[in-house]
């Protein structure tokens, strides 16, 4: 399984998004300019200019043809481009850094975060995002408040009756859509002990994965948030995925940038590590980046799937048909 190296960024890559069709993969990094390849070859195809801060997470929507990018900065905005030309379609500001973005199913609204800054504390905001970009307006349906320290991510749960929220307090919480109510947080017990620093759905959006800097991911029940499976691994946890084919999880991680120096000198030592789903263990690792992995994801088909690392390459791993034989129960 030769990587496809994609070298687009200057500066570490934060996420990783493919469409719904699989064809285009969308990269953000902190160097300002969320960037989109052909997922098949790795061709770049173009860029979205417009941010002047890091960009720390993008969505595109599924409805339709993949026509709009939302993009979450530190340049205190997210932004809606149309995905074919690269143009700035809208920009909803805040008075502190946009961290997480996720669009509804039905892709009718948007779910943006804000960081804790200058004290203010985080939040959730609701962003109703018209059909017509004309008539896009930027009040919130919706603001949620509440938890302490940075939310680093917020995704709308099954058939976008709540939304899931997730971050420095270690904390999931499930928050009711229609009256911003909190409605349930994870047992602490079982939870994570430290930051949460990723979170993916399943196809179905029944359960989720978060990872988490304590050296683990959890598999979570969407709707009782009941604990169902923890992977354990031996280094703090940036990036989740899991295989909408296979039963696999995926993590990537490594230590802090800062910490980097002190590890391991030898090169292409941040694997990505592949474990079953069911019975928790480790089937495999993919190594190749020079730093942390920062961003996985996989492609909807199951084929692919993509990393991206604090070396600030993007790298696309198509499988050989050996993977689809690894026995699975």
């Amino acid at each position: 399984m030769r990587p496809i190296l994609m070298k687009g960024h200057e500066r570490p890559l934060t996420f990783l998004k493919y469409n719904r069709d699989g064809d285009l993969l969308f990269s953000c990094a902190k160097d300002h300019t969320p960037t989109v390849w052909f997922a098949d070859n790795g061709e770049r195809l173009g860029t979205y200019r417009g941010h002047n801060g890091a960009v720390w997470c993008c969505d595109v929507s599924m409805e339709g043809d993949s026509t709009l990018l939302i993009t979450g900065s530190a340049d205190q905005s997210a932004k809606l481009w149309d995905v074919q030309t690269g143009k700035q379609l809208f920009t909803f500001n805040f008075d502190s850094p946009a961290r997480a973005v996720d669009f509804s199913v039905g892709d009718k609204l948007a779910v943006i975060t804000t960081d804790p800054f200058m004290g203010l504390t985080s939040a959730i905001h609701v962003k109703r995002i018209a059909a017509d970009p004309d008539d896009q307006i930027a009040d919130s349906v919706l603001v949620l408040k509440g938890p302490q320290g940075r939310i680093n991510r917020a995704v709308w749960g099954p058939l976008n009756k709540t939304i899931i929220s997730a971050g420095e307090d270690a904390v999931i919480r499930i928050w009711d859509t229609e009256t911003g109510k909190l409605l349930q947080e994870n047992e602490k017990e079982v939870g994570h002990k430290k930051t949460i620093t990723s979170l993916a759905k399943s196809t179905d959006c029944s359960h989720f994965l978060t990872g988490s800097l304590d050296k683990s991911a959890k598999l979570w029940d969407s709707r009782t948030l009941t604990l169902i499976k923890t992977y354990v691994t031996e280094r703090p946890v940036n990036a989740v995925a899991m295989s909408p084919l296979l039963n696999h999880v995926v993590l990537g991680g490594g230590q802090d940038a800062s910490a980097v120096t002190t590890t391991d000198h030898r090169a292409g030592k941040f694997e990505a590590k592949f474990y079953d789903k069911v019975l928790q263990e480790e089937i495999g690792g993919v190594k190749g980046h020079f730093g942390p992995i920062n961003a996985l994801a996989f492609n909807p088909d199951g084929k692919s799937f993509s990393s991206g690392g604090e070396d600030g390459y993007v790298r696309l791993h198509h499988f050989d048909p050996d993977y689809f034989k690894i026995p699975s129960i």
